[in-house]
């Protein structure tokens, strides 16, 4: 049973059930009715393709059950920056954090503006992994809740609560370090 401290990877996948990215180490900070808070910093990333990097910052990054986006936190010199993923709501088990990416990102800066990424990659993958009508009126839709969200600033997009989670974090990864 997974609980705050706990260490888990993230997997996203294509609709075509292939492997996108993994993450492969990030910890768990909330576990809510309806979302999910993880934290990592510097963790290594490994690509579909087999090429692998790690992060540069810290990031808080939330995960809805009943939202078609999960929103990464970058802690940057230059303030909180966001990176969301537009992909089905995730699912969490012993493994992982599991969920579908649907190409799409939008990119947030501090300033609050925003701009819509990968327009052109999803209407690639949309007709070659032949993405149903179904999925594509809730991608718009989730698309446009996300972006009202972020105009808004509602959770997630609240800097003192990603503060807040990064402080969590903080003192989770010294407590788990003092029991290793």
């Amino acid at each position: 049973m997974n609980k705050p401290g706990d260490y888990i990877q993230i997997h996203s996948f294509k609709h075509n059930k292939e492997y996108h990215r993994i993450w492969e180490k990030t910890m768990i900070l909330e576990i809510a009715k309806d979302y999910l808070v993880v934290a990592n910093e510097r963790t290594r990333v490994l690509e579909s393709n087999g090429k692998t990097w790690f992060t540069q910052e810290p990031a808080i990054c939330f995960f809805f059950k009943n939202h078609w986006f999960n929103v990464i936190s970058m802690l940057k010199d230059t303030g909180v920056h966001y990176y969301c993923n537009i992909g089905s709501p995730f699912v969490l088990d012993d493994e992982a954090i599991k969920y579908i990416d649907y190409d799409l990102d939008v990119k947030i800066f501090p300033n609050n503006q925003y701009k819509v990424l990968d327009r052109f990659e999803y209407q690639v993958n949309s007709k070659e992994m032949e993405y149903p009508s179904e999925v594509m009126e809730i991608i718009e839709f989730e698309l446009e809740a996300l972006e009202d969200r972020i105009k808004s600033e509602e959770f997630p997009f609240i800097k003192e609560t990603v503060m807040d989670y990064y402080e969590k974090y903080k003192t989770l990864k010294e407590h788990t370090n003092e029991g290793s």
